[in-house]
């Protein structure tokens, strides 16, 4: 992790009105990528790319924060039955 640390001076000159003294800069967090399947590696439909933590504490209503899907894979591994539920959600569903 890089420090995002700078030393401040007013000027060039060592007297004592020159202290150097540390400021904290800004800095941005990573873009979020959203949550992917485990099989295909794809995004999933249907779920806003948020932080980790703010799935946890965000205003989102429970039902925007999961997918209802077997082991919550993308619909591609649902629909060829390579999923670990797959053909049996292919053979049962109407």
């Amino acid at each position: 992790m890089v420090q995002r640390l700078t030393y401040r001076t007013r000027h060039s000159y060592a007297t004592k009105s020159n202290q150097h003294w540390v400021v904290k800069t800004p800095t941005t967090k990573k873009r979020a990528s959203g949550p992917k399947c485990p099989v295909t590696g794809k995004r999933i439909q249907g779920i806003p790319h948020l932080r980790p933590a703010e799935y946890k504490r965000s205003s989102l209503p429970r039902n925007r924060r999961t997918v209802n899907c077997p082991y919550v894979v993308c619909y591609l591994v649902v629909q060829s039955g390579k999923g670990s539920l797959g053909h049996f959600w292919l053979k049962n569903r109407r």
